[in-house]
């Protein structure tokens, strides 16, 4: 019974989502925008406390500290933003995987490794690009809560 409350209230969820999209990223901008904002307070203060005995540390400490506070605020108010950051970071680790295979195959070193570290590149690359778009992670966000509350109604 309770699996199949937890299951309708993912069905009900990513039903919302997708008809409003936005409401996907949403929750994860902030409480990862809240997340950063607190690391660049403590950032600033335990900055603020080592500039003395370690200026150089200190100072790094409260720069790092200015960029996470305005990257959390960021976060906080613009989803699109946090949908950016994240389909960048898959665009990265798709470029290195592309890099690595294209390094493999002509290298001549595993060819399967290094033709699936290309494949799974060109897909993180394209998925990257995807997710960029804060609509379409809410959509994917809104399609695994939909698919996800499917599936736990439908196992024992």
């Amino acid at each position: 019974m309770e699996k199949n409350i937890i299951a309708l209230i993912l069905i009900i969820l990513g039903l919302i989502v997708l008809a409003i999209p936005i409401l996907g990223v949403l929750p994860f901008s902030i409480i990862t925008g809240l997340i950063i904002l607190i690391f660049g307070l403590g950032l600033l203060f335990d900055g603020s406390m080592k500039i003395g005995e370690n200026p150089g540390l200190g100072i790094m400490e409260l720069i790092l500290g200015i960029i996470a506070l305005i990257l959390g605020i960021e976060f906080i108010i613009n989803p699109g933003l946090f949908s950016w950051v994240i389909g960048s970071l898959f665009w990265i680790a798709g470029l290195i995987l592309i890099i690595l295979g294209i390094f493999g195959i002509f290298t001549k070193t595993d060819q399967q490794i290094s033709a699936g570290a290309l494949i799974t590149g060109i897909i993180y690359v394209i998925v990257g690009a995807l997710i960029s778009n804060p609509i379409i992670l809410g959509i994917l966000i809104g399609l695994s809560f939909l698919i996800s509350g499917i599936l736990l109604l439908l196992t024992d």
